[in-house]
């Protein structure tokens, strides 16, 4: 077995009440660790990004510092280090994710591929150790750091699919647009139900 899943950026930050909490953030959650409950033997890795910024500065231009922020190179400032906006959501049980990723430490970062693990490897790493071909993608947010890890993913020559039923954006319309793009890209753009069909 050969597949990953990426779960990107589950974060409260992230979800309802958060600083960039987006709508169905919590649902999100709740359904990836549904998932993992059921599908956990279909993947040899499982991956769980986060944002972790500095709270000491503006991340290289991340965090809108003296001006307000654009929304889309610039945010408020979100997911800082050893805050409770960076933490995991509740709904979502990490017990049975293998690596943790951290991004954005002091730069802006997207894609889980500019992240490293605990012990400083490289995602690149993590996949070529492991055997990995093939990376489901979900979590937080389509339109963003969804869409960059799965490019990125398809960029390091693996097949990947993204399940729309567990991914939840900022807007509709540039989520929509997202999931195009990915499409385009070669992505395969499906429900988790997938598994279930696979699996009967």
């Amino acid at each position: 077995m050969t597949r990953a899943l990426f779960i990107i950026d589950v974060q409260n930050d992230f979800t309802e009440g958060g600083a960039l909490g987006v709508e169905g953030g919590a649902a999100v959650a709740a359904g990836i660790t549904r998932l993992l409950q059921q599908h956990r033997g279909d993947y040899a890795l499982v991956a769980a990004s986060r944002d972790w910024h500095s709270g000491e500065h503006d991340n290289g231009g991340h965090f809108a510092v003296d001006a307000e922020p654009d929304f889309v190179d610039t945010w408020p400032p979100h997911c800082v280090e050893g805050t409770p906006g960076a933490e995991y959501h509740p709904d979502f049980d990490t017990s049975a994710v293998d690596v943790h990723i951290r991004k954005g430490q002091g730069v802006p970062a997207y894609s889980i591929f500019e992240g490293t693990d605990d012990a400083g490897a490289s995602v690149s790493d993590v996949l070529a150790a492991r055997g990995i071909t093939d990376i489901d993608v979900v979590g937080l947010a389509t339109d963003y750091c969804v869409r960059a890890s799965a490019l990125d993913a398809v960029e390091h020559g693996q097949h990947v699919r993204v399940f729309t039923d567990l991914v939840a954006g900022v807007a509709a319309e540039s989520s929509a647009t997202a999931l195009a793009e990915l499409g385009h890209a070669g992505v395969v753009i499906a429900e988790s139900t997938v598994l279930d069909e696979a699996a009967s």
